[in-house]
């Protein structure tokens, strides 16, 4: 199983970029929209301009086999995007359409780019091997962990098969079973 990231954690790799500069308003809500929506590297990485939406606080996601979709976000992640947005439009690659830009010069942070970024914030923040997958693992098990509807999962995550949820799933139903099994002590009554 993939281990999800706690929120302890994801509190830690955020305080790696605390402060006012582009590079660390672009890195929180480039983290704030995985740990939030549980996008691919890509589906984040490839962002336009045109796909974020603050109005309705949500993004739209070209994910795989050309499958789009919206997905909203909650009001941290909004934001984090509107400080990214308002520094973004002083930078000299403002008018490049996509979303991310690189810290120098007039070209955009590829998803390359932001997989090095992560790293670097996860070591930073004492986490080995962080990479944006581990938020999509953690969304799917905390929604699972919730018990909300595996349909709705399935939307949001761009699924269209069942054995995505039961696989992404898997560390729910662990963390459940333990809990249930440590709750009613099977066989530890004899």
């Amino acid at each position: 199983m993939v281990p999800v990231i706690r929120d302890d954690e994801t509190t830690k790799v955020l305080g790696t970029c605390r402060g006012k500069q582009f590079v660390q308003l672009r890195d929180e809500a480039i983290i704030r929209l995985y740990c939030n929506t549980g996008a691919r590297l890509s589906e984040v990485g490839n962002l336009m301009l045109d796909d974020i939406d603050l109005t309705t606080e949500s993004v739209h996601y070209h994910g795989k086999g050309s499958k789009d979709r919206r997905v909203r976000f909650g009001p941290k992640t909004a934001r984090a995007a509107s400080r990214y947005l308002r520094a973004r439009a002083k930078h000299k690659a403002a008018d490049l359409p996509e979303l991310w830009l690189a810290e120098r010069g007039v070209r955009p942070l590829a998803p390359n780019g932001i997989k090095i970024m992560l790293k670097r914030r996860g070591l930073a923040a004492g986490l080995v091997k962080l990479h944006a997958h581990r938020w999509r693992h953690t969304f799917a098990h905390e929604w699972k962990r919730a018990d909300a509807d595996t349909g709705d999962l399935m939307l949001l995550l761009g699924w269209t098969s069942q054995e995505m949820p039961r696989r992404y799933g898997a560390s729910a139903a662990a963390e459940r079973a333990q809990e249930t099994h440590q709750r009613i002590g099977v066989g530890d009554h004899v």
